[in-house]
């Protein structure tokens, strides 16, 4: 009986693999391989040969990644073994993702979102109001700003030098100068949408009176909007309690936002939405859930 043959990947597809892999230069390599090894391209394409012929499933969770459709094509013949089987899976699914895994992944980015802004609630500083203000000082001013004392933000603070003081104040009249440059340009789209409104009217003198009733709509939006945005109208001083929940309404906001992904300029969503370890979160958190409905049905 003759022995069966032990299925492996051709020599051509290895070396065609590794030599592509050696040119990239900020490619992984463990701590254990020496500097000088792991700078050289030859060296590089020699370890990961080695690597490749030796153990090909840690190959693919190491480098799999980097691997083109047709690359991990040539791994097939090896997907009996149950481990690189997985992460051929698992690598196509990114590559190619049907409904289910664009649903899995979603459904896991916001999760690891969340995981990580509960992290960020803890450490007081993103969400603090000064950052967010930072971030974005006009709609803070809308929410919150408006009905503070303008020339508190300006006063010494305990303990702080004169030269902080100094830059506190150089940094105020920054944020103050974005609301107001802000406040000129939606001025002027208003100015511009009442510009448009006037042609219209003139254009059509029959419509006058449907143009009338939808202009006057269209300030009832405005007065509801502007009611729920301030609280109260007309009304410039609002209690300490008011302004509390005026700045929980800002912050929901901004929490919010950074949860769309629309804080791209202030942190990096890739490395949170791959970032496995915020997994942990939401198991311990399932295993609290567990843990205390079992004690409430005992």
């Amino acid at each position: 009986m003759a022995d069966s043959a032990i299925p492996t990947i051709s020599s051509e597809a290895k070396e065609n693999i590794t030599q592509r892999l050696s040119l990239i230069d900020d490619l992984y390599f463990p701590r254990k391989v020496q500097p000088s090894a792991a700078t050289d391209s030859s060296h590089r394409k020699s370890l990961l040969a080695d690597l490749l012929s030796t153990d090909a499933a840690v190959f693919l969770e190491r480098y799999g990644s980097k691997l083109s459709v047709e690359e991990l094509s040539h791994f097939d013949v090896l997907k009996g073994d149950y481990e690189i089987n997985w992460h051929l899976n698992h690598l196509r699914s990114i590559i190619n993702p049907t409904v289910e895994d664009k649903k899995s992944r979603s459904a896991k980015i916001k999760n690891r979102r969340l995981a990580y802004m509960d992290k960020l609630m803890v450490d007081g500083q993103y969400f603090s109001e000064d950052a967010m203000r930072e971030r974005e000082p006009y709609l803070h001013h809308e929410y919150v700003g408006k009905f503070q004392d303008p020339y508190g933000r300006g006063m010494a603070r305990p303990g702080e030098r004169w030269s902080e003081t100094l830059m506190r104040r150089s940094e105020e009249a920054i944020l103050v100068e974005k609301i107001r440059s802000e406040q000129q340009m939606l001025g002027e789209e208003e100015e511009e949408e009442e510009e448009q409104e006037v042609e219209e009217e003139e254009e059509d003198e029959e419509s006058e009176t449907e143009v009338a009733m939808e202009k006057e709509t269209t300030l009832e939006v405005h007065r509801d909007h502007n009611a729920q945005l301030s609280g109260v109208e007309g009304t410039d001083n609002l209690s300490t309690e008011e302004i509390e929940e005026r700045l929980e309404q800002f912050t929901s906001v901004m929490q919010h936002k950074f949860l769309s992904g629309k804080d791209e300029q202030h942190l990096d969503y890739s490395k949170i939405d791959e970032d496995e370890t915020l997994d942990d979160h939401w198991m311990k958190e399932a295993n609290q859930d567990a843990e205390e409905k079992y004690f409430d049905d005992i």
